[in-house]
């Protein structure tokens, strides 16, 4: 029997340990510590934006993204409902309604096709969302942006290093968020950033994120805002990271090249798209969909590779289908046929950037096992 293989393991093994200490022997561990400025000045410039606002998750960055934006209740906004909750939540939180975009068959992404039909005299904002590899075809929504005088919100928390037409993810919103999650290609353990190039909105991010103190008036407050902050010791693990952004993407890619010549025999699996006319996939999960002939679904397939030890983890759960929202009145009568298929029918083996030879091809002999007979 084959050691465990997690789902993802990051890796740690650069200048993490010597900035740790650097934090713990200057005492400086808090927020105000010099590794916050440090990491949010070369983030923000590794993804050409001006500003970069260092906060504790990726969910409360969209939280905050949201509001300072200006969107309130009643206003739409739509986003893909192929996505993780944090997306639908944050809009649901600030009163506004989220109106949701069925996923493109081959990328996973929302289908910039469909996207126009759901614009409304209501709808504020679109929240753009790259999912686990490829990055969404922005260029026809920023037309439609620019057509409707709506804000772009950019969630590009997957797509650390990645580019769209040769411009990183990231550069493409009014705001944009990246998550510093353990499963990223960059890792905080926590954490998250807000980037943005408009001069105001850095401005109410970063008040938003420190519980809209006031510049002369520190406990006098004329709004609420959270306490957002992301720590020195987290921002220095995050600066290690970014480091050696460069060689996580090439090893994420080779992996996922070698997963797909590994995996290509079975006729049961839909392997993600390796690249499109405007990216190449930077995998930062290796997702695989069951074919329609095969017998069993997804949450089976996991259980089996379960018994060998190798973890796995569902696809998203699609946003109108969600019971918390469904509660809500939102959602009646919303049908997204391929994002229900994908979500039932997909699963993710494991990617993360420790992830060795061995164990990919002992991850893939596991998948051939339970594919015998399908």
């Amino acid at each position: 029997m084959t050691s465990p293989i997690p789902v993802n393991q990051p890796l740690l093994d650069g200048k993490e340990r010597q900035y740790l200490n650097e934090c713990i022997d200057s005492g400086w561990i808090s927020s105000e510590g010099p590794f916050v400025k440090q990491f949010e000045e070369k983030f923000a410039a590794r993804v050409s934006r001006k500003h970069g606002i260092a906060v504790s998750n990726g969910s409360v960055a969209l939280d905050a993204a949201v509001v300072a934006l200006g969107i309130k209740p009643g206003d739409e906004v739509i986003l893909p409902t192929f996505t993780i909750i944090s997306c639908a939540a944050a809009i649901v939180r600030a009163g506004a309604i989220p109106v949701v975009v069925d996923c493109d068959t081959d990328t996973w992404n929302m289908d910039v096709n469909l996207l126009e039909s759901k614009i409304t005299p209501k709808t504020k904002a679109i929240m753009v969302v790259h999912i686990y590899g490829l990055p969404v075809d922005i260029e026809p929504i920023l037309q439609l942006a620019q057509k409707y005088d709506l804000r772009i919100i950019e969630d590009a928390a997957e797509m650390h290093g990645q580019t769209y037409k040769g411009q990183p993810c990231g550069s493409f919103g009014d705001i944009s968020t990246f998550s510093f999650y353990p499963n990223k290609h960059i890792t905080t353990g926590e954490g998250g950033m807000l980037l943005t190039d408009d001069d105001t909105l850095a401005e109410r991010c970063r008040s938003l994120r420190n519980l809209c103190f006031q510049p002369k008036k520190r406990f006098v407050h004329e709004e609420l805002g959270w306490n957002l902050r992301m720590t020195n010791l987290q921002a220095a693990l995050g600066l290690a990271q970014l480091e050696r952004l460069d060689e996580f993407v090439s090893r994420k890619r080779k992996m996922g090249q070698r997963y797909t010549e590994l995996l290509a025999d079975i006729s049961g699996l839909e392997l993600p798209v390796p690249r499109t006319e405007y990216a190449e996939n930077i995998y930062w999960v290796y997702g695989v969909v069951l074919r329609d002939d095969v017998s069993f679904d997804a949450e089976e397939a996991m259980q089996c590779l379960a018994k060998y030890k190798i973890g796995t983890r569902p696809f998203f759960w699609c946003m109108h289908e969600q019971p918390v929202f469904r509660k809500m009145g939102l959602f009646d009568g919303v049908s997204c046929p391929v994002g229900e298929k994908i979500a039932r029918r997909g699963f993710y083996i494991p990617s993360g950037l420790a992830l060795t030879d061995d164990q990919i091809e002992q991850v893939a002999d596991y998948v051939h096992d339970i594919f015998v007979g399908s």
